[in-house]
């Protein structure tokens, strides 16, 4: 496999990696701060970043170590069964990794997010802190339900940050984080060709960057190395085409570890990825700009916690038509429940139609041990074996 940094000479990946390997504390986050800037940490994409970034502030998602690391002061504050993204995260709160966040947000998504969210307010005491009640369905009492909260954050933001939140600027930062979402479609769709300019482990890299650092620099870096790879003459090629599912995921080199047995990892259904940048904001009529962003958030691609699960099911499938995919590798977080839970069903479906599924249960940050190479090997030469018999 070639790589676009290679091919072009011009190190535009690399950027996308800085601000990865420094985080929390990259270059752009400093430089928002010193400007006299609020930062607030979010958990879970159901939080939504439009009407921070409205408010002025820099919403950053926070997430746990990039690789699989000992989590002994994580441990001594959350259940084992707790799932190890979520005592990462602690973790790193608690050894001043995010000394930098003004304010926390989540969604009651999970009890590993409920539990962290209650641990990272009462030990960690950033100044600012709000949870979001999550619908696990979507109707129009929902909905209502939803935008509700959402009303009740924008209050508490304009009172903590002593500003008004007006119409104007949340549509101002729909339409900045409408055309993030835009570009990252067209970075999928070049993934989309037999051979594509760039790989899976790649593209994570680039999307690990989309929520550590300010979208008005972001976007153009985007846009740059989208321009590279549309006349790129890297062609990355596999064995069999994969997709990855499940749990939260971060570390590029999990994806590696797929594509360095011969596995191109071409479409995803994370929430650090296909789900977190699905579905733009869109205004019905003259509706306040909130209500929309409250639409999107609560109708977005569905995290497994939503019901029903078909929703999410349909979707998993038409990526998989969309992107030509051969197979799917399910990666679990361990006490990850909603996904557990989820699996058998959609593994029965996919096999309705010919989609073979590799479920690994994992820990947070895992780089892909020799068993799960293993595992990977096996799924691809099933995948041959299959294609054979159809020749």
């Amino acid at each position: 496999m070639g790589s676009i940094t290679a091919e072009t000479g011009s190190p535009l990946l690399d950027r996308f990696r800085e601000v990865n390997s420094t985080f929390p504390e990259t270059a752009r986050i400093r430089e928002f701060r010193a400007s006299g800037g609020k930062v607030f940490g979010w958990l879970c994409t159901y939080v939504p970043e439009e009407l921070v970034h409205a408010a002025g502030a820099l919403p950053v998602r926070i997430t746990g170590y990039q690789q699989e690391t000992e989590l002994d002061d994580g441990n001594a504050y959350l259940y084992i069964v707790s799932c190890s993204f979520s005592r990462s995260c602690f973790q790193m709160g608690l050894r001043g990794k995010y000394s930098c966040l003004d304010g926390v947000i989540a969604g009651s998504t999970c009890d590993g997010a409920r539990r962290l969210f209650d641990h990272w307010r009462r030990y960690i005491k950033t100044p600012y802190s709000q949870l979001l009640s999550v619908p696990r369905k979507y109707n129009e009492s929902t909905l209502e339900l939803y935008y509700q909260e959402i009303l009740d954050l924008k209050k508490n933001l304009e009172n903590y940050l002593g500003i008004s939140v007006t119409d104007e600027s949340l549509l101002n930062s729909i339409s900045l984080y409408n055309k993030s979402r835009e570009l990252l479609e067209r970075l999928y769709a070049l993934r989309k060709r037999p051979e594509p300019p760039i790989s899976g482990a790649e593209t994570l890299e680039v999307l690990n960057a989309s929520f550590r650092m300010p979208k008005e620099i972001y976007n153009p870096w985007l846009e740059e190395l989208l321009g590279k790879l549309k006349v790129s003459e890297v062609k990355h090629r596999g064995k069999a085409r994969i997709m990855v599912i499940g749990s939260v995921l971060n570390n590029p080199a999990f994806i590696k570890s797929i594509e360095d047995q011969g596995g191109l990892v071409v479409t995803d259904e994370l929430c650090t990825s296909v789900r977190y940048f699905s579905d733009p904001v869109v205004r019905e009529g003259a509706e306040p700009p909130l209500k929309a962003i409250a639409r999107r958030y609560l109708t977005n691609f569905p995290c497994a916690r939503m019901f029903p699960s078909s929703e999410r099911f349909d979707r998993i499938i038409e990526l998989i038509r969309n992107y030509k995919v051969d197979g799917v590798v399910s990666q679990n977080i361990r006490y990850c429940v909603h996904c557990a839970h989820d699996l058998p069903l959609l593994k029965a479906r996919l096999k309705e139609i010919g989609i073979p599924v590799l479920a690994l249960d994992i820990e947070y940050g895992t780089s892909g041990s020799g068993q799960i190479q293993t595992r990977v090997q096996a799924l691809l030469e099933m995948i041959e074996a299959n294609r054979s018999k159809s020749y």
